[in-house]
């Protein structure tokens, strides 16, 4: 599916060429995020993070349409009681707050209003949506669970651009695959859902 992304938003720039605007700079964020495990066996308190990284822009002149990608790391993850079950208090695993280190590449869709009688080179209103891609990178030491190499998922948000360069932006993302899983009970996993606010300076 990136493979397919990548494509389009390499034909996108093809198709259009010199009238398509391209820019890139670099992003960060706070993220706050929490795990949904599929059994309710265990709490979880919700926990800040970090994402940072750089970001492209790529806009169709004249309807405001556009891509954007990023390649970012992320700290995200949150507080997990493990203490709750006898399965793994009894064996020393209490509460832990398991952040995971990931290499992320969201493909969004995105609109900006961009006639707004010259109001848009002040502010500019914009809506963006997408996938993204985790490449797991590490994790937090925890020996109660297993994370595997990635997972996918889905982000949607909002925001303005300040004087044509700054964004600042808002939304929410949540996992479509898993994040991590225990090794004592099978099937028993969780994903990362949660929100996040973003600053990015485009050149």
């Amino acid at each position: 599916m990136m493979k397919k992304f990548l494509v389009a938003f390499l034909l996108l720039t093809s198709v259009f060429g010199a009238s398509a605007k391209f820019r890139w700079g670099p992003t960060a964020s706070v993220n706050f995020s929490d795990y949904n495990w599929k059994q309710d066996l265990v709490q979880t308190d919700m926990r800040t993070g970090f994402n940072v990284g750089v970001m492209g822009e790529l806009m169709i002149p004249g309807i405001g349409f556009g891509i954007d990608m990023a390649l970012r790391y992320s700290y995200r993850g949150a507080c997990v009681h493990f203490n709750d079950q006898p399965i793994w208090n009894d064996h020393g695993t209490g509460k832990t707050n398991l952040y995971l280190h990931t290499l992320q590449v969201p493909v969004n869709l995105r609109f900006k209003w961009t006639r707004m009688d010259g109001l848009e080179n002040i502010v500019a209103p914009l809506v963006y949506g997408g996938p993204v891609f985790n490449f797991n990178l590490g994790h937090s030491k925890c020996d109660a669970i297993d994370v595997p190499a990635g997972s996918v998922g889905l982000q949607v948000g909002g925001g303005v651009e300040l004087f044509k360069r700054y964004q600042i932006t808002g939304g929410y993302m949540w996992d479509m695959t898993y994040d991590v899983q225990t090794k004592k009970l099978d099937n028993f996993n969780a994903r990362l859902n949660g929100g996040f606010i973003s600053v990015a300076v485009l050149f």
